[in-house]
């Protein structure tokens, strides 16, 4: 006698067998790759190549790039713009540009590669840079300043972020004036960008001297000319070190939280600055 179950209309059915149990680790299985560690590692190999070849977050720490950039903004650095790179090297897979005169770029410090500095370009090889008394020269020609008609970037400042400057000295927002520089881009063009100068005359400032840029590298300084440790005091930064372009201030705000000193308290979020493009 066969063995079966008679259905409801007199038909056959057979046992189905049941489907092996997903045990989580099957690579072979879709449910590895949909729900499982799968997902989980593509999730990561995919935020790590965003990081490498696209955008990388950062975070000011010090006012030496006011009134541009403030401090506790976070800023998206583009990766890609210069070319791409071989994973964790210095060494170039493409290369599209070369850096310019007036980009805002994040590099390896050279005196300690493990620290990142974010400063303005001013210089390129070959350049002869001259900065006295808060005048800037490239090549013989001064870089002219001029009044803003508008204090937008000047009128975020507070009295605590002269006191936090990455620089030797502690200052008062009332000591300093805001301007518009007008870098020459090389091209017969102007790059006009926003820096903050002493509103008295600096006498023996340490900063002061007349510098030329060697091959492959560059000459940077802060828009805060006077709380900036930059190419004036430690010399050229190689191109090499390049990590990528500022590009825009994604978030904002006056205070981090204390015991997360990478995360913005929400009470004090600068709204206005969200998307704030820092290009220039």
């Amino acid at each position: 006698m066969k063995r079966a179950f008679m259905g409801l209309f007199g038909k056959k059915t057979e046992k189905k067998e049941e489907a092996p149990k997903y045990n989580g680790w099957d690579v072979t299985n879709k449910l590895f790759w949909t729900e499982g560690w799968g997902s989980m590692a593509l999730a990561i190999l995919a935020a790590l190549t965003i990081r490498w070849l696209l955008l990388e977050a950062y975070v000011i720490p010090s006012g030496s790039m006011l009134p541009t950039l403030l401090v506790n903004d976070h800023i998206f650095v583009n990766k890609i713009t210069y070319g791409v790179r071989v994973p964790f090297s210095e060494q170039w897979l493409v290369k599209f540009r070369e850096p310019e005169r007036g980009e805002i770029v994040v590099f390896k410090y050279p005196v300690d590669p493990g620290t990142f500095f974010i400063k303005r370009i001013v210089g390129l090889p070959g350049d002869r840079i001259k900065f006295d008394n808060g005048a800037l020269f490239i090549n013989g020609e001064l870089q002219e300043k001029v009044v803003p008609k508008t204090n937008w970037n000047f009128d975020w400042l507070r009295e605590e972020d002269f006191s936090n400057s990455e620089g030797m000295y502690k200052d008062s927002k009332s000591n300093y004036i805001h301007f518009f520089e007008e870098l020459n881009d090389g091209k017969g063009g102007k790059i006009e960008h926003s820096i903050l100068m002493k509103k008295s005359q600096v006498m023996g400032f340490s900063g002061d001297g007349e510098w030329v840029v060697p091959e492959d590298s560059l000459f940077v300084m802060g828009d805060n000319r006077y709380n900036s440790h930059d190419s004036r005091f430690w010399g050229y930064m190689p191109k090499k070190n390049i990590l990528g372009r500022a590009s825009f201030v994604w978030l904002s705000c006056d205070e981090m939280i204390p015991f997360v000193p990478v995360i913005c308290n929400p009470l004090t979020i600068r709204w206005r600055r969200f998307f704030h493009n820092v290009t220039h």
